[in-house]
């Protein structure tokens, strides 16, 4: 199709105003909207579901990491992350370790809930972002939305785009990239059943075909206080770009198809017993386009622990990249280890990256990333925060992950905040007065 249809102009009403938007309701919005409201703002978030959390709620991702540096000794994470566990523990809604923090996805609807409410923060939920509004390209004036009252503006005097794909860093033509081959989608669901890995990869090898399966590497973990369900991530969805519409439409067609056909598998060949009892009402979406800002991280200096003056964010995730080309993995921790695994048999490849370097066994504890990350230089009172992240194929493999964009939400919150209490654009803040606020709010920094 093409052509075009002529819209006849309109006056749209202004239905909030005040001092920052937030677009994009999962965790890392939320927690920008949380500190800054903290910090004194009258704050908006927008969010196209019918709740908040995105990947971890709405897409059923159960699982955030841990909390300690790489030996697990030592606290490097706290901030928002840290007081929400804290409040799902108190309900017996998390499996709170050293090493991970798997968590009831329906439990974190609430808290996040309670978040917005206590704060005051004004929620538009079933609402769509729908356009922006610049004054002479330095400053946003407006976004414009869609939902049940029809169409409105939004005012305020700073925006973060927390929408995932850089909905509002597009619409105001900034500039760009991807990585190409992007990390496919997993589409995430709970099932009832044995979920002993062995009797899952014989029935994948042996009859995955028949119902369309390949033999894909995915993840699994049982559900806390939960006995006999499980968190599934077995599938991927290959071949698509979620940043455009018809491509999301046929890939999320595509993942439930191939999350009940699993199910379907399981019943027919191991026992009667399997039932998906949840799925996700979003696909978990790992990477579509990247933003490019003043600073690019990239996977060297992450992994070798370079320490940045104003780090915003730490962490010790590795680098964990999803083939698009061959079923596999690719995973790489700060202490040197390498391996790629291929399927559910797991065939792997086993290295030491940082042997490979001309590197010793010295390996950092930990890595930061530093405020710069979320600075574009073009508009005075916008910040991008998401998996749109400036950073490198190898970077962004461990970034993207939901402890470490917590982080750099908490940020953009604390930086809108100053921004407007200081008369500055973001590109003139100090990152090492963002870094002491966070302090303040009780992050470790």
């Amino acid at each position: 199709m093409s052509g075009f249809v002529y819209e006849k102009p309109r006056n749209t009403p202004v239905v909030w105003e005040g001092d920052l938007v937030v677009v994009g309701g999962g965790v890392t919005g939320v927690f920008a909207a949380v500190r800054a409201a903290r910090l004194g703002l009258r704050v908006a978030i927008v969010e196209k579901q019918n709740l908040f959390g995105g990947t971890a709620t709405s897409g059923l991702v159960y699982m955030w990491h841990s909390l300690y540096d790489f030996d697990l000794k030592e606290q490097i994470i706290s901030g928002l992350s840290e007081e929400v566990i804290d409040r799902l523990d108190k309900d017996g809604q998390v499996d709170k370790k050293p090493w991970a923090n798997p968590f009831n996805p329906m439990a974190l609807i609430r808290v996040l809930d309670l978040l917005i409410t206590e704060h005051r923060i004004t929620p538009f939920l079933h609402t769509m972002y729908a356009g922006i509004s610049s004054e002479d390209g330095k400053r946003v004036q407006y976004v414009f939305v869609e939902n049940k009252d029809g169409r409105g503006a939004l005012k305020a005097e700073f925006f973060i785009d927390a929408s995932g794909d850089g909905d509002l860093c597009r619409d105001l033509g900034l500039p760009r990239y991807s990585h190409g081959v992007m990390q496919p989608p997993s589409y995430c669901f709970f099932m009832k059943g044995n979920t002993t890995n062995d009797v899952i990869e014989w029935a994948v090898r042996k009859h995955g075909a028949e119902f369309g399966l390949e033999d894909d590497w995915g993840w699994y973990g049982e559900m806390p206080g939960q006995e006999g369900l499980s968190f599934r991530a077995d599938n991927h969805v290959f071949g698509y770009d979620l940043s455009k519409a018809e491509d999301l439409s046929e890939a999320e067609i595509e993942g439930r198809r191939r999350a009940f056909m699993f199910e379907a598998m399981l019943r027919k060949y191991v026992s009667p017993e399997y039932r998906i009892v949840n799925i996700a009402s979003t696909i978990g979406i790992r990477e579509t386009v990247h933003y490019k800002t003043r600073f690019q991280a990239n996977e060297t200096d992450l992994l070798t622990g370079v320490r940045y003056e104003d780090a915003v964010m730490q962490g010790t995730y590795g680098v964990d990249i999803h083939h698009e080309e061959d079923n596999g993995i690719t995973f790489k921790d700060l202490d040197g280890s390498l391996r790629i695994e291929y399927g559910k048999g797991c065939e792997a490849v086993e290295g030491n990256w940082r042997h490979d370097m001309g590197l010793d066994d010295n390996y950092a504890r930990f890595y930061q990333v530093p405020f710069s990350v979320l600075v574009q230089e073009q508009y005075d009172n916008l910040i991008p925060v998401g998996r749109m992240i400036n950073a490198d194929k190898g970077a962004f493999g461990a970034l993207r992950v939901m402890l470490n964009l917590n982080q750099l939400g908490e940020a953009a919150g604390v930086a809108a905040a100053l921004s407007l209490n200081g008369g500055l654009p973001v590109r003139e803040l100090s990152g090492i007065k963002v870094r002491e606020v966070l302090r303040e709010g009780g992050s470790c920094l």
